[in-house]
Order: structure tokens, then sequence, then C-alpha cells
């Protein structure tokens, strides 16, 4: 964060919501921001070969327990988001620790947290009664005589919205650049490479690698918080299940995951695919969406492994290399 243009990129950034902007266009800069973080916490552990496909159990955990808390108890976000955190933090470890002990990696890791993410659905639609099912649930207005309630953690005005989510978006990117320049980040991609040789030297591979998903777990819970406390609307599908954990790895990816942000990159391209398509053919035809992130998922790892952003810093780099010298004759 030391380069002058970032700094002056932040500032924009900062700024632009004062320039006059619509309430449509801020709405979308603050999803853009909202996404970027959530995206960040995934690519935490993703870029460090631990390719989760369950993250939308734990954006779904964020959002329904803080919801169901202020509409079945009373009880304030303030006190439902250390609650939320708990469990998102219970179940990581649940989940994490036997597949870490017992060696379960790579496409079997991401099958068993697949699998996370669909049961967190279908225990949000088991519970109707409490969660609204599949026709999800509204929180309890707190806005009826006010521009917003501290306790209720709800604000009708957009710039105060943009404010929140651009703090835990910078936040995103603090936890990102720690874990990167963390002597942790080197151990764990010496394990991606060769588990067995990184164990025979001493590293405690459970307990790093717990320790990363952990972190990305607790940042995709607080996204989830901040997702159902900004649209004051929440459903299984646009907080949990498979689609939501596959938009939330394809934008990490298109975007690139090796680059800090990269995630941010991902979560504008995402979000205006979805606005172009929504757009373009309205939700007349269920699923694509998710049918689209699946088979561009697949393109991108294929074709552009290193996604948008870091495409771009590698064609820069080659582009302002020097010339090889000629070969002597």
């Amino acid at each position: 964060m030391g380069n002058p243009l970032r700094w002056a990129g932040l500032a924009l950034l900062a700024a632009a919501p004062l320039a006059g902007m619509g309430n449509y266009p801020l709405h979308l800069l603050i999803m853009t921001l909202l996404w970027a973080f959530v995206y960040t916490g995934w690519a935490v552990m993703g870029r460090l070969g631990l390719v989760s496909l369950g993250h939308g159990a734990f954006l779904g955990i964020g959002a329904y327990v803080v919801v169901m808390g202020w509409n079945h108890y009373g009880l304030t976000p303030w006190l439902g988001i250390p609650l939320a955190l708990g469990v998102t933090a219970v179940i990581a470890f649940v989940i994490g620790y036997p597949c870490f002990r017992f060696k379960i990696v790579g496409h079997y890791f991401a099958l068993v947290t697949l699998a996370l993410s669909e049961v967190a659905r279908l225990i949000i639609v088991a519970l109707r009664d409490q969660t609204g099912g599949s026709l999800g649930v509204t929180p309890v207005t707190a806005l009826a005589d006010t521009s917003g309630s501290l306790v209720a953690l709800q604000f009708s005005s957009k710039l105060v919205w943009f404010y929140i989510i651009f703090a835990f978006w910078l936040g995103g990117l603090w936890v990102w650049t720690r874990v990167d320049r963390s002597m942790e980040r080197l151990a764990l991609e010496a394990i991606s490479q060769e588990e067995e040789a990184a164990a025979s030297v001493g590293m405690n591979i459970t307990r790093l690698k717990l320790g990363v998903t952990m972190i990305s777990a607790l940042m995709t819970c607080l996204g989830g918080v901040l997702y159902a406390q900004y649209q004051l609307y929440v459903n299984p599908d646009t907080v949990s299940g498979i689609g939501i954990s596959l938009q939330i790895v394809f934008g990490a990816i298109a975007g690139g995951m090796f680059v800090r942000l990269g995630p941010t990159v991902g979560a504008a391209f995402t979000l205006l695919l979805a606005e172009g398509l929504r757009l373009a053919l309205g939700h007349d035809i269920h699923g694509l969406d998710g049918t689209l992130y699946g088979l561009m998922l697949v393109l991108f790892i294929i074709f552009m492994p290193k996604g948008i952003l870091g495409a771009a810093q590698e064609a820069w780099k080659k582009r302002r290399a020097p010339p090889a010298p000629a070969a002597a004759g």
C-alpha cells in the first residue's frame, strides 16, 4: 500500500459516492465491495492449495444466525455477530480438522466442502417455520421513523453502508496481505507442493491448514452478516448452497486469486455478468447463472489460471522486460 498511486486510487474510490452518483450505481459499487470482501476471504485459503466449494455454508451462517437472532429473540446483531462467528468457527473446525488430520486433500477436500454448502441450504429450507424456507426472510425493520438504527445495524442511507463495507473491504485486503507476507504462507505453499516432505521437517500441517481455513471461514461469515443487514432480505439460494459457493470460487479465480486486488476485479466481473444476464434474459431461465459460473470457472482454470488481473500483470511485466541480448554470431 506504499505506492502513491494506490493511495490515490483508494482516495478516489472513497470519494466516489460524494460525487453525486445515483442510488443504483452506488448500490452496484457497494455490492462489488461486499463480494470483493467475500472473494478475498476465499482467496486467503484458495491460493494456498485449499480449494473449498463450501463457503456458501459460512455465508449462510453469518446471514441467518444474525437475522434469526434479531427476528425471534430481539438479539441485536452486535451480539448475533459473535454468535455467528462462533458457530462458523466450530463448523470449520469440525469439517477441517478430520480432513487435514487424515490427509483428505485436493478433489476429496473440495467434495467434502461441496456437501457442506448443500447441507446448509437444505437445513435452512427444512426449518421453514423459523427461516421462511425457500421463500426467504426479511429482518424485522427498525427503520420506520428514523434514518437508521445502530442497535439493529440497519441504515436507510446507502452512503453509510458504502463506508461500512468499504472499511471491511480494506480490512480484507489487510488480512490477505498479512497472510501473504507470513511464514505460514511459505509453509503452506511448501505443503501444497509436497506434504510428506513438509511434515518430515517438523511442520505442523494440520495446525497450519486449520488456521488459514478458520480465517477464511470467519471472513466469509462476516460477509454474510453484511449481506443480510444491507439487503434486508435473505433466502437459501442467495446466501448458501452450491450455486453461491461456485460464484465465490469463480469470482476469486476469474479476477486472480494470487493477486491482492484479483478478487475485487473478480467481484466487479461477476456482478457485471449477473446484471448483464438479468437485463438480457430476466429470470426466465432458472439456474442459468449457476451453470454459466460453473462453465466459465472451468474455462478460466484451463485458459487463464492466473485470472484477469494476474494475466494483465504478467503481460505488463513481459512488455516492460528488457529485450533478450542477441546471441553471439
